[in-house]
């Protein structure tokens, strides 16, 4: 059995996006005790933990990544006792509690922000990002927000600029401020003294900004774009060199990661939007001594062949060293993957098989609701449309709210997820899918899940052993997982059938077929033989 403290280190996190996952009190929002009645439910899944996006209190108009209030719950998800409550069961179940902090920025509602939007002397007049105007009133530079146009907005009051790399509702704080950072870690100490296990950091690379404003560079003709938004946003356009990912962060993690180990067992995982994420992520994770775990977007993008994925999991390795990946297929910001990546393949084993592929890599894995009943993105007509994202730069990019529809627990109105019309629609698609209809299905992707996580906790080298890529031909995935005598003993051979084809390859090495995963694969002498959306673990002769 895994140590406890380091319980995440090859922990498997399902993530919760609370407006969505069930509505207990009929108003068609998703809340904090709506979650609580279904944590059996996820602790069945064989997870170590959960992931809550936020339910601080907002202004909601991204949706909770806009905080006015760090240290209490918005009165739509409930109060500060019913997560208390939720904190309680989901560890007597035996689940860790990892909640959102978005601190880079906050609400424009937050008392902060107000106090310093009145002029330019009161005591948090510099704990945003403040600027003047170039000499022809235009912002101080190029710099973009991500959902669309200039990352400055003018304050009438103090006749200057503030930063934002999101909506103009969301004003960046100064992190070069030492009481502003130290405020924020204060509020991560608040949940961290309830009892929560651990945090995911949102945009945990856009802490700091170029104290020089100077201008991004554009992208050269030719290179790759970055991945954290799509393409037809002009955001991609740049090289994000002045303002994200400043050389200044590395020592605020260390300040984060000092905070975090005088609660031993917790544990942190950096959302890594970038030019470059894999050496981000190995950049904050190595020397134990900043983050615990990140993830980029290499995953959570459109390129998916298995000569791709090897090109991934072979780049992180030449960086890493000692730092710690945290893999995702899908999430609250991304379109699922049973439709960003499945889209052309079977709409039941594709979903199994790209479950066991990263749940085999070296590293943590998040899971996101839904993800375990292979649901395919939601298709939300535009007058129904919530995310400020999606209306800015629509049709061509029609936001997230296709990922974030409700959770369909039964195939009945509503996907008994509400006794009214919810916030965002439900998928008709999704009703034939629903937890109740797969519960007791044999082969459906509920219980296959199940099994795979629960061959995988009997398997130390899936957890945390060592990974080496193999030569399994261009059109399969193989890799060996290997733990030492302590975590086990054992090395596994790990080979994924991504297509739609059986096809067979030269066994590596010679082994043994392991059973108890639910996948089929046939061995003849050192030929292996693996039909359509198969995967085959052979124990290894040592």
């Amino acid at each position: 059995m895994q140590d406890s403290t380091f319980w995440w280190r090859g922990g498997v996190i399902y993530q919760i996006y609370p407006r969505s996952f069930l509505d207990s009190n009929g108003d068609g929002i998703g809340d904090l005790p709506g979650i609580t009645e279904k944590l059996d439910y996820v602790a069945s899944l064989n997870v170590d933990g959960i992931w809550l996006s936020p339910f601080f209190t907002s202004p909601m108009l991204d949706f909770g990544y806009d905080i006015s209030d760090y240290r209490d719950v918005d009165p739509m998800f409930g109060t500060l006792d019913d997560f208390k409550a939720l904190l309680e069961r989901a560890h007597a179940l035996g689940l860790k509690v990892m909640i959102d902090q978005v601190i880079s920025h906050t609400s424009d509602q937050h008392p902060w922000f107000q106090e310093s939007r009145a002029d330019r002397t009161n005591d948090k007049a510099d704990w945003f990002v403040w600027a003047d105007p170039k000499p022809d009133g235009t912002p101080p530079n190029n710099w973009l927000s991500i959902f669309g146009g200039s990352a400055w907005t003018f304050d009438s009051r103090r006749r200057q600029y503030y930063l934002h790399n999101f909506l103009e509702s969301q004003p960046d704080v100064n992190f070069h401020n030492p009481q502003a950072r130290k405020a924020q870690l204060d509020n991560m100490r608040f949940w961290l003294e309830l009892g929560v296990d651990g945090f995911r950091l949102d945009t945990v690379n856009f802490y700091f900004h170029d104290l020089e404003l100077r201008d991004n560079p554009p992208v050269p003709a030719g290179e790759a774009k970055t991945l954290g938004a799509p393409d037809t946003n002009p955001y991609t356009w740049q090289r994000h060199v002045y303002d994200l990912s400043r050389p200044e962060n590395l020592d605020f993690l260390k300040e984060l990661r000092a905070l975090m180990d005088e609660f031993p067992g917790t544990t942190t995982v950096g959302e890594i939007g970038d030019d470059n994420p894999l050496e981000r992520m190995a950049e904050y994770t190595a020397g134990g001594d900043k983050l615990h775990m990140a993830y980029g977007f290499d995953l959570l993008n459109d390129p998916h062949s298995p000569a791709y994925i090897r090109e991934v999991i072979e780049r992180f390795q030449r960086l890493a060293g000692d730092a710690w990946p945290c893999w995702a297929l899908s999430n609250h910001d991304v379109v699922r993957s049973a439709t960003r990546w499945g889209a052309e393949e079977d709409p039941v084993a594709y979903p199994k098989v790209a479950l066991a592929m990263v749940l085999s890599l070296r590293g943590s894995v998040c899971l996101y609701q839904g993800e375990e009943l292979g649901l395919p993105e939601a298709d939300v007509p535009f007058e129904r449309i919530q995310d400020p994202y999606g209306k800015v730069l629509w049709p061509e990019f029609k936001g997230r709210d296709g990922c974030r529809t409700p959770m369909p627990w039964r195939n009945a109105p509503q996907g008994a997820f509400s006794t009214v019309e919810p916030w965002l629609p439900v998928e008709p698609r999704h009703l034939p899918l629903a937890v109740e209809n797969q519960q007791d299905e044999a082969r459906s992707v509920l219980n296959a899940t199940r099994t795979l996580l629960a061959f995988r906790r009997d398997h130390p080298a899936l957890v945390d052993g060592e990974l080496s890529l193999v030569d399994v031909g261009e059109n399969l995935l193989g890799f060996i997982r290997e733990a030492d005598g302590e975590k086990g003993g054992e090395a596994l051979l790990c080979v994924f059938n991504l297509g739609g084809e059986t096809l067979s390859t030269t066994l590596p090495r010679s082994g043994t077929p392991l059973q108890g995963h639910g996948f089929a694969s046939a061995l003849d002498g050192d030929t292996l033989t693996l039909p359509a959306y198969q995967a085959a673990y052979l124990k290894l002769d040592r």
